[in-house]
């Protein structure tokens, strides 16, 4: 009786082994070729760390005698097109989000239309919004508040869009037994369970428009960038490192303020 040779155990098939390398080797030819398509000069790279030193030489000692003149009204403006472009992105966004859900409005070409809009909102990024509005109504806050908003509106739909999909059939089917009406529906069987989901999608949106918005001014759209892009073109970097820590502390200020609502409102 021939006695059976002993069987391996291998974690990948010669074929996975194969694919591994094939997706390995794409990555790094990929790196290789964009490193090269980006035409980073070594000799800049060779003295980075002398020019930050000597940057950061400059914008010492902080000026922050220029804060109440030249960027506490610009700050202020940051926050209203953040917390306005997010209310608009809501109005905006709670529409299409519904359309976007299929247990909702039962019609594909609806779900896919809206579906459209929400990539096409995400799909470009805030400063090219900023840009485009610019172009349209000047510069200055409207602009800015516009970018906010239709970029936001792809975070936001999206996002409650799928809370809404996902929303228990328990309470729908309930209240479908009684002849309950589409709105009241909505207002009764979906909106209860969507609820802490989309105050943490408004007040996350929030948050991050904030941080956007600090650098919209480098269009032209507005608020604190603006008094960063002036402050950069004269060389006054001192008033450059102001507006910096003004902005930082703001990022920071509203990441207290977001997690102190959450714990209280969901």
């Amino acid at each position: 009786m021939n006695e059976r040779s002993p069987r391996h155990w291998q974690r990948f098939s010669p074929a996975e082994r194969l694919a591994r390398f094939a997706v390995y080797l794409a990555i790094v030819a990929a790196i290789v070729a964009s490193a090269r398509s980006v035409e980073i000069i070594p000799e800049f790279l060779y003295d980075a760390p002398e020019q930050m030193q000597d940057l950061l030489a400059r914008m010492w000692p902080v000026d922050f005698a220029h804060y109440p003149e030249g960027v506490h009204a610009p700050l202020m403006e940051t926050i209203h097109i953040a917390s306005l472009g997010t209310l608009l992105a809501v109005l905006m966004a709670l529409p299409i989000g519904v359309l976007a859900a299929p247990n909702l409005v039962p019609s594909r070409l609806a779900n896919q239309f809206a579906r459209l809009l929400l990539v096409s909102s995400r799909s470009v990024n805030s400063l090219i919004w900023a840009l485009l509005f610019v172009a349209v109504f000047g510069p200055g806050a409207l602009a800015g508040t516009l970018a906010i908003a239709f970029r936001s509106i792809g975070f936001v739909g999206k996002l409650f869009g799928e809370a809404l999909e996902e929303a228990q059939r328990g309470p729908i089917e309930a209240l479908q037994s009684v002849g309950a009406p589409w709105l009241s529906l909505l207002a009764k069987g979906y909106w209860p369970q969507v609820r802490p989901a989309f105050w943490s999608i408004v007040l996350f949106r929030w948050d991050i428009n904030v941080r956007e918005s600090a650098v919209l001014g480098l269009v032209g759209a507005g608020g604190i960038g603006m008094a960063l892009d002036t402050a950069m073109n004269l060389f006054q970097w001192q008033r450059v490192a102001t507006v910096l820590l003004a902005i930082f502390a703001v990022v920071v200020l509203a990441e207290i303020v977001v997690t102190a609502i959450r714990k209280r409102i969901l």
